[in-house]
């Protein structure tokens, strides 16, 4: 584990700050060129191998380039090496599911028993269930493969026509699919790859894990809201928990996580302390969060300054800095990695609502609001410039970059 993970001063929460700010650019940069997620782009591969050789050294990169209007993009983010590539190594870094179940208080030896958890992504990911098998393997999971019934991949009508390969949204699934078994390492998994990018897309992929049995469905990608996104309803699944990643470029709301039919889920720096929980948490300054331009207020959520939908609701660790080991081998440069972004967050929290076993007889996401001595409350931390307000600072009790906390157990769930 890394010396950051483990510092517990105040002064290595200001490092850390001072390292993001510094990287920030050159990530920016990054994302401008691209790096693999357009499916509709043919040199997706080239621009990925140019744009790794560009990376701060030490510093994070997104696995997805910027998305088109009508489009999403994927909020994985992986740590670079002192080449500045993604950082390989042979045995993992990075927290593995010990320390995510530690830092959440779950219930992950005996929860989730018989729950599908479905990932919805864009493109292919040819090696998930290989790769899957080595993650669960090398931390003492249960097998989870097709021959055993555990894992199932389908295209976005839930057949088997697989879309084209893409290695920007293969590292996002791989980072998907390892964070179900960390948390819920009893549940199935339903790998749902849609055939583009596109919102449409998206959209019939979240409709087929609907229809095939999943009690959570995470969406670890986002776009921009328009006038259109209060009338999707391809979310709206009664009785079937939905999350979705609130962004990782700071303050500002993106769709899905703006929908009123989802539990929006920020980020959170996460560090080892020696407090009574074993762990300290603070906003994340990637996080995204604000005031709905287009959405509804749902009538669960009351705070008072903003009139529309407020994202987010709950949160989970995203700091790529506090990031979790991943296995993965068809982008980048293969083997461990370290990865963060609200990716991260968004299938922690659909696998803590499998832990608690559904049966939701309203909106899962008003449950958290009707318990919120069920979360971490974080209450420190900022994700940017919003007049000082809740909406971009976090404070005791609700704030926009950590909403009502993190989970503490399934009881908000």
């Amino acid at each position: 584990m890394w010396h950051i993970l483990t510092s517990h001063t105040g002064r290595s929460h200001m490092l850390r700050s001072t390292r993001l700010a510094l990287v920030a650019s050159v990530v920016s940069t990054i994302a401008v060129l691209g790096t693999g997620c357009s499916s509709a782009d043919p040199g997706a591969e080239s621009l990925q191998a140019s744009s790794e050789a560009m990376g701060a050294p030490g510093g994070v990169a997104k696995t997805c380039g910027p998305a088109a209007p009508g489009e999403a993009r994927c909020h994985a983010q992986v740590r670079l090496g002192p080449d500045g590539k993604p950082r390989t190594s042979s045995t993992p870094s990075g927290y593995g599911p010990a320390d995510l179940q530690s830092a959440y208080k779950l219930p992950s030896s005996t929860g989730g028993a018989g729950m599908t958890v479905a990932i919805v992504d864009a493109d292919g990911y040819p090696n998930a269930e290989s790769d899957l098998g080595v993650y669960r393997s090398y931390f003492g999971l249960p097998a989870c493969t097709t021959a055993n019934g555990c894992f199932r991949k389908v295209d976005q009508s839930g057949g088997t026509s697989y879309p084209t390969n893409n290695s920007g949204w293969a590292t996002e699934q791989a980072l998907d699919v390892d964070m179900v078994s960390a948390i819920c390492p009893g549940c199935k998994i339903v790998l749902v790859e849609a055939k583009s990018s596109g919102q449409a897309d998206l959209d019939t992929a979240v409709d087929t894990a609907a229809r095939l049995g999943a009690i959570a469905i995470s969406n670890s990608y986002g776009g921009s809201e328009s006038s259109a996104s209060a009338g999707d309803t391809h979310y709206d699944h009664p009785g079937i928990a939905i999350t979705a990643s609130s962004g990782d470029n700071g303050y500002g709301v993106e769709f899905p996580a703006s929908s009123q039919y989802v539990t929006a889920v920020g980020g959170t720096s996460l560090s080892k302390a020696s407090n009574a929980r074993g762990w300290s948490e603070t906003a994340w300054s990637g996080a995204g969060s604000g005031c709905s331009a287009y959405v509804p207020k749902p009538s669960w959520q009351k705070d008072t300054g903003c009139a529309n939908r407020t994202v987010a609701d709950v949160s989970a660790v995203a700091d790529p800095y506090t990031g979790v080991a991943v296995y993965e081998t068809y982008g980048h440069r293969g083997g461990w990695q370290v990865y963060g972004g609200t990716s991260v967050a968004s299938p922690i929290v659909a696998s803590v609502y499998a832990l608690s076993g559904g049966g939701w007889s309203s909106q899962p996401t008003s449950y958290a609001y009707g318990a919120p001595s069920s979360l971490f409350d974080v209450t420190s931390g900022s994700n940017g410039s919003c007049g000082g307000s809740y909406l971009c600072t976090a404070e005791a009790g609700y704030d926009g970059p950590t909403g009502l906390g993190t989970p503490d157990g399934v009881g908000a769930f």
